[in-house]
């Protein structure tokens, strides 16, 4: 990570780039407030492209056809220096400080950054320690390091701006440019005790005022400022502004598409070439696949002829192949799962089958244990205020409320790759139909899930047509979450890291049918590979796992208002029998942000048996 392209302020790990720290997001370093700037900004030279053509094709669908590559983060790959003196590549992810209003924690002067007042100090040896000072301050000794100022306002279509400290001292727009002090009246730190004054004219504001029902009418209009692009919004911005504090979690939310690498091709050749389809693809010709392979930079195809190659390119280029790919980003990751024993081993893709637990033969059909996956994510954009975890999908947000990666239509977004290991559960169509035929009740919970889910759309005006997934889907989504807290507790891995993949589709989809759930974890270092999750997918110990999580879905510590919660009941959420002390999962597990629950469809709670799709298992 590089300030004013010039010096290194600190390290972050290539998947903060997409999920925590990404475009746009404020990282609070040690004596630095940064943002990661725009695409626009960004070095490419030493990034490498990410492989993943099926994701690509789903970018270019949300982004555009002129998105041509998924590209990690740059990163320095220049072997090390015998001289500690040797100033290193300034290689990396482009900041600049933000917010651009600094604070002395001695004198508590407030002034921005291109006052003057302050001055930057950089260590070459300790990045982590480079700051700005208060060059003038009165403190006696060495000058202190400054601090960012705590306060932001943003508003809903993703812009983000300073605090607009002078306007709200003297209640509108003054000439007036004294030095502001912002004061600390007690040990809280509440706005309620934070003043901040103007010495030039003594005016004097609370901060309290900048929050709540009446704040609108002390802030400016929103200029619909986008720092990390370093421009405004060409049409201006009516969303009235919020104050934020420095660090809050609703300043930044990503909106990623993720998909599994799974081999689609039937042949071995088709799934090499799949593989490295983000070199294949720029090829024009054999010639050019036989100088890759002299050059040695396609080992993997060493024992196949140019010819051969050549041929599959080809064929994946014009579908005509095996290779060709189905629309939706689930499908070829179902019919890898589901047919086992014909997929391929290869070094990001490993599945085993294992017979289903004796107790659940008869609605397990199929139980896979994937020792190794990749999970490829990609950035599209980024929101603020409104969390895509408040819609079903995070790309039917409002295209006005999603905040671009770059000032043009990118021809590249920020990609990584996770490798993981997995447990796949795929359940029997035939005891799906059955359920669904011999449980009149289920009827009457269908058409509440149905109505809430069109009320729910309507109040965050999106078209209330659009279907709700179904019970078939909320039976599956309810048991995921059942089973990833009752595996947590042995696995190995936190509750946060395992995630869940859901695949429900009636037999009249598209692609269906579909029944069936993938639970797993996938990390940047060795975490997402310890066997922890594979290890629990053995017939008696996931017949166990089964058994433990099905019995604690019968009660719940907030029985018996989370039993007879029904869809209609909150108009804030589309759920039913289920809460954060049964069946709430944190937002990095949930595919759906902790909608479509219901554990009455699992097990008979306090309040009905007649849902129940385990009725006397557990």
């Amino acid at each position: 990570m590089t300030i004013f392209e010039k010096y290194s302020v600190g390290e972050v790990r290539p998947s903060q780039l997409l999920h925590t720290f990404g475009v746009g997001a404020v990282i609070d370093l040690p004596h630095l407030s940064v943002m990661i700037m725009g695409l626009d900004d960004w070095d490419t030279r030493r990034a490498q492209e990410i492989g993943e053509d099926r994701l690509l094709t789903a970018v270019q669908r949300e982004l555009g056809q002129q998105v041509e590559r998924l590209l990690g983060p740059p990163r320095d790959t220049t072997p090390p220096t015998a001289n500690p003196f040797a100033q290193p590549p300034q290689v990396g992810v482009p900041v600049a400080t933000f917010p651009r209003w600094l604070l002395c924690p001695y004198c508590r002067l407030l002034a921005p950054l291109d006052s003057g007042l302050v001055q930057l100090k950089t260590d070459l040896a300790r990045p982590e320690r480079t700051r700005y000072i208060h060059s003038n301050c009165a403190r006696p000794g060495a000058p202190p390091a400054v601090l960012p100022a705590r306060f932001l306002v943003a508003c809903e279509h993703g812009h983000l701006d300073d605090f607009p400290w002078r306007f709200f001292v003297h209640r509108g727009a003054q000439a007036c440019n004294g030095p502001l002090r912002l004061k600390e009246l007690g040990a809280s730190g509440e706005a309620a005790e934070i003043d901040v004054e103007c010495a030039g004219c003594g005016a004097r504001r609370r901060m309290s005022d900048a929050f709540g029902e009446e704040a609108q009418q002390n802030l400016p209009a929103c200029r619909g400022r986008r720092p990390h692009l370093r421009d405004f919004a060409e049409t201006g911005c009516a969303q009235p502004l919020k104050t934020i504090l420095l660090g809050a979690s609703n300043s930044w939310f990503g909106i990623t598409l993720t998909a599994l690498s799974v081999p689609v091709a039937v042949d071995r050749l088709g799934q090499l070439v799949e593989a490295h389809w983000h070199v294949l693809d720029k090829l024009v010709n054999q010639q050019n696949v036989e100088l890759l392979m002299q050059l040695g930079n396609l080992p993997q195809l060493i024992d196949y002829g140019a010819g051969d190659v050549w041929a599959a390119i080809e064929r994946k280029r014009s579908g005509a192949g095996p290779a060709s790919e189905p629309r939706a980003l689930k499908a070829p990751e179902w019919q890898v799962l589901t047919a086992p024993q014909a997929a391929p081993s290869l070094p990001h893709f490993q599945v085993v089958e294992v017979p289903p637990p004796s107790a659940y033969a008869g609605v397990i059909e199929r139980v896979v244990l994937v020792e190794r996956l990749r999970e490829v994510s990609a950035l599209l954009g980024f929101t603020r205020i409104a969390s895509p975890g408040d819609f079903e999908e995070a790309l039917e947000l409002p295209e006005q409320t999603r905040a671009p990666l770059a000032r043009k239509a990118p021809t590249w977004v920020p990609a990584t790759e996770v490798h993981g290991e997995g447990l796949f559960l795929q359940f029997r169509e035939d005891a799906i139909m059955e359920w669904l035929r011999a449980r009149p009740a289920l009827a009457e919970r269908d058409r509440a899930f149905a109505q809430a889910h069109r009320q729910w759309r309507r109040r965050r005006r999106l078209d209330p047509t659009v279907p709700y997934p179904g019970l078939r889907y909320v039976l599956l989504h309810s048991l995921s979450h059942a089973l990833i807290r009752q595996l947590a507790l042995e696995c190995g891995y936190t509750l946060a890291s395992i995630r869940e993949r859901i695949y429900a589709l009636p037999p009249t989809a598209e692609d269906g049918p579909m029944a069936g759930l993938l639970l797993y974890t996938a990390a940047p270092d060795s975490e997402g590979t310890l066997g922890g999750l594979v290890s629990l997918g053995s017939p008696g110990e996931l017949g166990r796992h089964l058994d433990a999580a099905l019995s604690a879905m019968r009660l719940c510590t907030s029985d018996p208002l989370c039993a007879e919660h029904t869809p209609l009941l909150d108009a804030q959420v589309v759920q039913g029998a289920a809460c954060h002390a049964c069946l709430h999962a944190p937002e990095t597990s949930c595919e759906r942000g902790n909608k479509f629950l219901d554990r009455t469809l699992l097990v008979p709670t306090l309040d009905t048996g007649a849902l129940a799709f385990f009725p006397g298992i557990a």
